[in-house]
């Protein structure tokens, strides 16, 4: 999947792997932790689920798009 983009900004789409740009201590999660956007919720957040190795989701929760960074596995051109 791809992220949408905005000017120089790639707004994340559903099913994009991201990574957390700050930590987020009330729900356990870090900066750099990995995800997966499950859902848009509004212009400014989305649903992210991060998983452990065996795949269970050990959180689900809501992030605003600026604390999210898509992460691309091909290259992509700057």
């Amino acid at each position: 999947m791809t992220g949408k983009k905005t000017g120089k900004t790639e707004r994340p789409s559903v099913l994009d792997v991201v990574a957390l740009l700050a930590d987020r201590p009330a729900d356990n999660l870090a900066r750099g932790q990995v995800g997966t956007v499950v859902e848009s919720l509004n212009e400014s957040t989305a649903l992210v689920e991060f998983s452990d190795e065996q795949g269970r989701a050990y959180a689900v929760v809501p992030c605003a798009l600026s604390d999210l960074i898509v992460l691309h596995y091909i290259p992509q051109a700057a």
